[in-house]
């Protein structure tokens, strides 16, 4: 073999573990990269609060004096947020009126939640009830229409009529005052008067009409 065939054999060997070596740096450092041990900086921003929650709308119901309170929570909780309050009698609960005779009732509702109300309605039961009052009963049977009634807010007459023609009324029946914000009571004043010209036929008896307040958000 001659000198110069085994000089480039020799060449040929030498080079072929640098360029190896080459090789596998170059891959290392491609590997490097891209794994980000080599990279640039880094910035990042984590939001950890990001909560939404629900408000609640409760309705809260006073006599004069607060000496009675409802709630509409009463009926068991927050989620059915529906109650029957007996306890606060709209109309007077008086047993002794006579002909003439105004009996007025204020009371207060207020919205006791942490949202506002959109939406403020006053309903009535279908009928107005007639029943016996103690021993002594008339023989009268539309006490109703001989019942007077007169529901206010302020300077806002929500309602004017018989207890016969209270009775049936959906919400387009009352004039009702703006919705309340969460916090704001809205005062109401029930006047109910017995007809002058009612005669000995309407004693002992008494008139009902189921009533309703709502709240909607």
């Amino acid at each position: 073999m001659s000198s110069h065939a085994s000089a480039s054999k020799n060449k040929r060997r030498r080079f072929a573990p640098v360029a190896l070596g080459a090789g596998v740096l170059g891959a290392v450092l491609l590997s490097l990269s891209l794994t980000g041990t080599m990279s640039g900086f880094v910035a990042s921003i984590t939001n950890s609060q990001n909560t939404a929650a629900t408000g609640a709308l409760v309705m809260q119901e006073q006599n004069s004096g607060a000496t009675v309170t409802c709630l509409s929570t009463d009926g068991g909780s927050v989620s059915t947020n529906a109650a029957t309050c007996a306890t606060i009698n709209k109309f007077g609960g008086s047993s002794t009126m006579t002909p003439g005779n105004t009996v007025t009732t204020p009371i207060t509702i207020r919205n006791i939640g942490s949202v506002a109300a959109t939406t403020f309605t006053l309903t009535s039961g279908a009928t107005c009830t007639q029943t016996n009052s103690g021993s002594l009963n008339g023989t009268a049977t539309d006490l109703c229409s001989k019942m007077n009634i007169v529901i206010t807010s302020g300077a806002t007459t929500v309602f004017s009529g018989t207890l016969a023609s209270l009775a049936g009324g959906t919400s387009a029946k009352f004039t009702m005052p703006t919705a309340p914000a969460a916090g704001i009571a809205v005062p109401f004043s029930f006047a109910v008067t017995l007809d002058s010209a009612a005669g000995n036929t309407y004693q002992g008896l008494q008139a009902s009409v189921p009533l309703t307040w709502s709240f909607s958000s």
